[in-house]
C-alpha cells in the first residue's frame, strides 16, 4: 500500500484494500447522546469516522482506524485555513483517511470552487498514510438507492456513502458492522428519511447492527 494516492490518478479500487473483509467493524457518526459505549468501540479490528468526530476520546472512545473527511464545501476550506489541522487528535491517530467526493475538473470547479480533494489531499500527504477516494461508480449506486424515497435528485451525506463503500463488498456470512452515532439529522440536502430506511433494512438483513443516539 503507498503512503499516499494522488487523486488525479488513482482513485480508490474496490473494496478498501487496507480494510481486512473478515475483521469486526465499528463505524461512529457524529450525533450527539452516542453514550459511554467507548469499550465497545474501542474493541473493533476497525474503527471508521468522520470530519471532527466529536466524542472522540470521551464516551465515543480513542479508536480510530479510518477517518473520512469531506473534501467538498466550507468544512474543508476551514480546515485548509487550520494550519494546526494535522496536530487534531482524531486525525493523528487515524490509520488512513477516506474522501467520499471524487475530485471534479477543473472546468467544473468554477467559479466559486467547491472541490478542495488536491488541496486537501496534499495537505494529509506529509502523514505518509492511505488516502482513498470514493469513486464516482459508488455515487451512482448511492444515488438509485435512495431515489425511490427522495423527492428531486438525491445528495447522500457523508455517512451514507462511507457506510455503502464498508458494507457493499463485505460478505453477509461475517459478523454485521455495529453502527453508532447516527442520527439522520443536519444538513437539509441530504435525504435524511431515505438513509435512515437504508440503514434499518441493512440492519434488517443482518449486515449491520444499528446502535441509536440516545435521547
Amino acid at each position: 500500500m503507498p503512503s499516499a494516492v494522488d487523486p488525479l490518478t488513482a482513485p480508490l479500487a474496490d473494496p478498501l484494500p487496507d480494510l481486512p473483509a473478515a475483521a469486526s467493524l465499528v463505524i461512529v457518526g457524529n450525533a450527539p447522546g452516542i453514550g459511554p459505549v467507548g469499550p465497545a468501540i474501542d474493541a473493533a479490528a476497525c474503527v471508521v469516522r468522520f470530519n471532527n468526530a466529536p466524542g472522540f476520546g470521551a464516551g465515543a472512545g480513542r479508536r480510530v482506524t479510518h477517518l473520512a473527511l469531506v473534501n467538498r464545501g466550507g468544512q474543508t476550506r476551514e480546515w485548509l485555513a487550520d494550519r494546526h489541522f494535522l496536530e487534531r487528535p482524531v486525525v493523528r491517530e487515524a490509520r488512513a483517511f477516506i474522501l467520499p467526493f471524487p475530485m471534479l475538473p477543473a472546468e467544473q470547479n468554477v467559479p466559486e470552487p467547491i472541490c478542495w480533494t488536491r488541496e486537501l489531499t496534499r495537505r494529509l500527504r506529509p502523514l505518509g498514510r492511505p488516502i482513498h477516494i470514493l469513486p464516482q461508480a459508488l455515487h451512482r449506486q448511492a444515488h438509485d438507492l435512495l431515489a425511490p424515497g427522495t423527492a428531486g435528485s438525491p445528495n447522500p451525506s457523508t455517512g451514507f456513502l462511507v457506510t455503502l463503500a464498508l458494507l457493499r463488498d463485505r460478505s453477509a456470512r461475517i459478523r454485521p458492522a455495529d453502527a453508532y452515532g447516527f442520527g439522520f439529522a443536519g444538513w437539509p440536502g441530504h435525504p435524511w428519511d431515505a438513509e435512515r430506511a437504508w440503514f434499518a433494512a441493512a440492519a434488517a438483513s443482518g449486515r449491520l447492527r444499528l446502535h441509536p443516539p440516545e435521547g
